[in-house]
């Protein structure tokens, strides 16, 4: 029998919180991020579910979920798995703006076009720039060339899937039960694969903060259903707030 793979968007940060592009700028979690990575675990724990291995991106709001939820679930030792693949999409010279404020100096369509294409990137930072992960000393090690100023969606695709096929896709071969804590855009990605959803319609995806996705896979390891965990109309509700986040109202 394949694992289970349950998928958790990190918990509120704080930069959520103040509605900025963060992207790969490394920001904590908010006290109702905290809740939420929590009330996670609890989920989780209400579910039955636990865990072989955790895989999270190097960043600390997906850190501190992955840390919290396990608490919930008495497994904080588990072995964890941390990769810079499962890293949310670089924003470029948009991290750290206001999302509303983008939307009206450069029009919702444009703001929406960087947000959600699949394939059409943000301006780039350069290397000089304190927001390129050249100049962050976790990323040190790792070749410049995988080293992006900027992403859209079709990036992040092409850095998470050969994670998911040479490391996770064993692990769940291997009966392995697995959990993935990560960003909105690296789980999109990662859905996207999933659920065989087009270039076009993955726009509309939403995945709410704090809230876990509970895969089952045949042996051939097509997913055969997909949930997310916990109270439907908080979780969709959660989605609506990711949806409305650049609106202009």
């Amino acid at each position: 029998m394949t694992g289970t793979l349950v998928i958790l968007r990190h918990g509120e940060s704080t930069w959520n919180q103040l509605n900025l592009f963060t992207g790969w700028h490394d920001v904590p979690l908010s006290p109702k991020g905290e809740t939420e990575a929590r009330q996670a675990g609890h989920t989780l724990a209400a579910e039955g579910l636990s865990f072989d291995v955790v895989h999270t991106s190097l960043l600390t709001r997906a850190v501190m979920t992955a840390h919290l939820a396990l608490s919930e679930l008495g497994q904080v030792w588990l072995p964890v798995q941390r990769t810079w693949r499962l890293n949310e999409r670089h924003y470029g010279a948009l991290q750290g703006l206001d999302k509303k404020a983008t939307t009206e100096q450069h029009g919702e369509a444009q703001t929406l076009l960087w947000r959600r294409s699949y394939d059409v990137p943000p301006p780039p930072v350069d290397t000089t720039s304190s927001e390129h992960p050249a100049n962050d000393a976790r990323y040190r090690r790792l070749p410049a060339d995988v080293l992006p100023g900027s992403e859209c969606l079709k990036d992040v695709v092409a850095r998470v899937l050969p994670y998911w096929h040479d490391v996770v896709v064993p692990q769940l071969q291997a009966g392995l039960d697995v959990l993935v804590v990560a960003h909105g855009n690296s789980l999109r990605a990662l859905v996207k694969h999933l659920e065989h959803i087009s270039d076009t319609d993955i726009a509309e995806l939403n995945i709410p903060t704090g809230a876990p996705r509970r895969y089952t896979f045949d042996a051939a390891l097509h997913a055969t259903s997909a949930a997310y965990l916990g109270d439907a109309e908080a979780v969709a509700a959660a989605a609506a707030a990711v949806a409305a986040q650049a609106s202009k109202r």
